[in-house]
């Protein structure tokens, strides 16, 4: 059986603490460009262990448009779309940055609804230990797309530009990147997430204070992969390089598929069009 469309970010989904992250690959309907909603869902755990064919077909379409471009820039956009989004935005990488209070934001009404809610600032072990911050309602979608084996929220603020304020400071004395191949091989040192937070909370109260923060103690929640083996060795794929994928379904983790022959990003080929089989 084959699945043909345009890839969107896989979505993993917890079903319980015990069980591994059950991931679909969203493939968009190319036939009708102005449905953008309209995809097909491929259960990618059922492939685990089973030879895989990802066949590029050198089409590229805009995930916010349909459009199809040459080129895709931030992960699936048009050049246009990528500098006119607030959505691809550097204060979303860096949301200290914000400017909407300027009166400059790219497009106000998205930025109200998705930088002016409750954010949550986390710590998470993913390559080792690190601070973030994710809108309340990706909890806990986004530590599931970075690849985090534990995840601790710990605190939570009215918005964007205030958690990113928060996580800069916090980021002085610990990362907050991911070393995506040491994430890929699993190896990673546990550190007591909870100890941590009762440091910040002690150290950094003014701050907490003057960011309005709401302290969250909540258990620490552990993530498990569908990995059936990790490769000692592993080189990155990309449909830019190679038009047609193959190999062995060793695992996912993060947004990244495993393969015997290599691993590949599937976020980062947002738009491509290919035919899985």
């Amino acid at each position: 059986m084959s699945y043909s469309g345009t890839i969107r970010k896989m979505k993993g989904d917890l079903q319980s603490g015990e069980d591994p992250v059950q991931y679909h690959l969203p493939l968009r309907n190319i036939e009708e460009p102005d449905n953008l909603d309209k995809e097909i869902l491929v259960p990618m755990n059922d492939f685990l262990g089973k030879e895989i064919t990802l066949d590029y077909q050198e089409s590229i379409y805009d995930i916010y448009d349909g459009k199809s471009i040459k080129k895709s820039y931030g992960q699936g956009f048009s050049y246009k779309n990528f500098i006119s989004l607030a959505r691809c935005d550097s204060c979303i990488v860096k949301p200290e940055l914000c400017h909407y209070h300027k009166g400059t934001c790219r497009e106000p009404k998205w930025g109200e609804e998705h930088c002016f809610i409750p954010h949550v600032i986390y710590l998470s072990i993913t390559s080792g230990v690190k601070i973030g911050i994710t809108r309340e309602t990706q909890v806990p979608t986004r530590w599931i797309d970075q690849g985090a084996v534990y995840a601790l929220p710990i605190l939570k603020v009215a918005d964007r530009k205030t958690s990113g304020m928060v996580e800069v400071e916090l980021a002085k004395t610990m990362a907050d990147k991911t070393n995506w191949r040491n994430m890929l091989k699993c190896e990673y040192e546990f550190v007591d997430l909870e100890l941590i937070r009762d440091q910040i909370f002690e150290e950094y109260g003014d701050l907490l204070d003057d960011a309005d923060a709401d302290d969250i103690e909540e258990d620490i929640l552990e993530i498990k992969y569908p990995i059936l083996e990790v490769p000692k060795k592993f080189s990155s794929l990309s449909f830019d390089k190679k038009q047609k994928i193959e190999g062995t379904l060793l695992g996912i983790k993060g947004q990244y598929l495993i393969l015997d022959t290599g691993v590949i990003n599937m976020r980062k080929h947002q738009g491509y069009h290919i035919t899985l089989s």
